[in-house]
């Protein structure tokens, strides 16, 4: 059940980064997707984009810290 639930997680960022990618490159060809001007399409679709990666990284970063698999002083800061 758990690793459902991780896939569902993952899954929905998965296809919020395709979204955002078939959005720039709509812009891109000049294909308005909807009521908005094609630079606002365009960055709508970049922020989206990098957002869905951003969470996909920072899911995949913690469950390997929980793991043991990247040392947890490593990213401390330094004073």
């Amino acid at each position: 059940m758990q690793r459902l639930a991780a896939f569902i997680v993952l899954l929905i960022p998965g296809i919020g980064a395709a979204w955002g990618i078939k959005l720039m490159r709509d812009a891109l060809f000049g294909v308005q997707a909807s009521g908005f001007p094609v630079w606002l399409q365009f960055l709508f679709g970049l922020v989206v984009l990098v957002l869905c990666i951003g969470f996909f990284a920072g899911f995949l970063f913690r469950r390997d810290q929980r793991n043991g698999k990247i040392p947890k002083d490593r990213f401390k800061r330094k004073n």
